[in-house]
């Protein structure tokens, strides 16, 4: 493995700041022409990256599984799907992202592997008693022939979280616990073995350069082992799954192993929560290093609420010295230029919309008013492929085409996240618009609509007003600027309501319009950079709906 070097602190605690972006590998580009997205597509995609002037990339999944959840299932963490390619390639893409000082990000799944990981097999052929099966939560189900799941937990994905076994025999046998789908058993976290299993994968990746990694649906690993019953309405405390007190032993052990490296790797969660108090227990010194902002992506585009989550997210940083995240879109929820263009602009999971009356061109301008404010604003930021090409929801896939295990176990009452995980468009006037290699053998794994060829990486290079040409601006100003580095941040008091108006540092300060109305602009500024295309920067006032960086004289 390469030798490491000494760095300077601040360049070691690069997530503090960065700027990191999702590549979901399926449906980023496809370079054998087989219609999903591959290494070899990332690799000859990466100057494009570079010039984004992104800081890092944070890969999906790409390891060995049968995809029955988008590779959240994974069979083998030591080998890449043959879908993807190999982990020879992997090794030579983080090295060619490291020439472009590209930091690279890896997500584990420490909640559950796929239902073929040799583990699991092992455990299922062995049968009850058996010691592999000690690494899952097998139990004999309740009723008279133990034909009831052993408790009434639900599936995130919908229906029950068990599934029953049958025995070596062929008869009836236990139930398995899967808080996700069937074919991803959940893993027992009590058993020492898991824990030594996932710290030599961290180590396998972090040895091969990886640069950190992105911790899969972070607060549920730790489980009650007493199994009890649990109604939603009425939570006991601790819950028996969510935000239990022992999972930051897991947490507290991977630090560890990460500052063991003389070039620290970075631990970042996804952690649902609404406590903001438990929210930062996972990002004290000795836990992960950062974190998403759930709470800033559900937010609606509402002056008021987006100040009040700024402010309570601030604060739970504060509290234990971690960066902030910013946060608008990823692979599981709704494209914010959909969300924006809405009546209802938030997001929740129990509450995704689907074929809602949508204004993209309002959502449009939002999405660009967005992007500065969160750039704005102190600590890292994340951004969703495709986000920079001003990507809407795609809503009208054919239900046939569908392959979100959401949509199928809900009956289709919940339509999935399909719809953000549309392979990208690249040039071209039809699908697949670069995607895939010309003469590629088969379509994209999702189809694109035709609508897209306006927006293509071609069709916007070059242009002044495209939102590619945007994203590149301001994600270069923000490089650039030293007002947006550090964690010096102060709301303005001069501004009216619905205009979000606060300061950086080094005379630097951002306004962000949501109002309804025209604001009026400082008079002693100068505007450095707008949302809106087109926007003269000696206007005297600010439309509704944009944000400009300005630096006071």
């Amino acid at each position: 493995m390469p030798t490491e070097t000494s760095v300077p602190a601040e360049t070691a605690q690069w997530w503090r700041d960065a700027v990191i972006y999702q590549v979901y590998p399926r449906s980023f580009a496809d370079g054998d022409g087989d219609g999903i997205g591959d290494l070899t597509g990332v690799r000859e995609r990466l100057p494009y990256l570079a010039e984004l002037g992104v800081d890092a990339l944070w890969f999906s999944p790409w390891y060995a599984s049968p995809q029955a959840d988008a590779g959240y299932d994974v069979a083998d963490y030591r080998r890449i799907d043959p879908a993807f390619g190999t982990l020879e390639q992997a090794e030579a893409l983080m090295a060619e992202a490291h020439a472009l000082d590209l930091k690279i990000i890896v997500d584990v799944v420490p909640n559950h592997v796929s239902d073929r990981h040799a583990w699991f097999q092992e455990a299922v052929a062995a049968g009850p008693g058996a010691e592999a099966r000690d690494l899952f939560w097998f139990r004999p189900g309740r009723g008279t022939d133990g034909e009831l799941p052993p408790n009434d937990w639900q599936s995130v994905f919908g229906g029950p979280a068990w599934t029953r076994t049958a025995n070596p025999d062929g008869t009836p046998g236990e139930w398995y616990l899967h808080l996700f789908a069937p074919e991803q058993p959940d893993l027992n976290w009590n058993n020492s073995k898991v824990r030594e299993e996932h710290e030599n994968v961290l180590s396998f990746w972090f040895d091969r350069g990886a640069d950190g990694v992105r911790i899969d649906s972070a607060t549920m690993p730790a489980k009650d082992p007493a199994l009890p019953d649990f109604d939603p309405d009425a939570p006991p405390v601790p819950h028996p799954y969510i935000d239990r007190d022992d999972v930051h032993d897991i947490y507290r052990s991977w630090r560890a192993l990460a500052e063991s490296y003389e070039r620290p790797r970075a631990l970042i969660g996804e952690v649902w929560l609404a406590d903001p108090v438990r929210f930062a227990h996972y990002l004290r010194p000795d836990e992960m290093h950062s974190a998403f902002n759930f709470d800033y992506l559900n937010c609606s585009w509402d002056a008021a609420e987006l100040r009040r989550v700024i402010d309570a997210t601030l604060a739970a940083h504060a509290s234990v010295g971690a960066p902030a995240s910013w946060v608008l879109s990823n692979h599981d929820v709704t494209r914010h230029v959909t969300r924006y263009g809405r009546a209802d602009t938030s997001f929740g999971l129990s509450l995704r919309q689907h074929q809602v009356l949508t204004d993209l061109e309002l959502g449009t301008r939002r999405a660009r008013a967005a992007l500065l404010l969160d750039l704005a604003l102190p600590g890292g930021c994340y951004l969703y492929q495709g986000e920079e090409l001003g990507l809407w929801e795609v809503e009208d896939i054919p239900d046939e085409l569908r392959q979100d295990p959401i949509f199928h176990r809900t009956g289709g009452t919940d339509i999935g996240r399909d719809g953000c995980r549309v392979p990208l468009p690249w040039s071209g006037e039809r699908p697949p618009f670069g995607f895939s290699p010309e003469g590629a053998s088969a379509p994209p794994w999702l189809p694109q609509p035709q609508r897209w060829a306006a927006y293509t990486a071609q069709a916007q290079s070059g242009r002044p007003e495209s939102m590619l040409t945007f994203y590149r601006t301001a994600l270069g100003l923000r490089r650039s600027e030293r007002g947006l580095h550090g964690a010096d941040f102060g709301w303005l008091p001069e501004h009216a309501p619905g205009v979000l108006a606060f300061g950086r540092g080094d005379g630097f300060s951002c306004l962000a319009n949501l109002s309804g109305t025209a604001a009026p602009l400082p008079a002693d500024a100068d505007v450095i950079l707008a949302s809106a295309p087109g926007f003269d920067p000696g206007a005297a006032e600010l439309p509704d709906d944009t944000t400009v960086w300005l630096r006071r004289r």
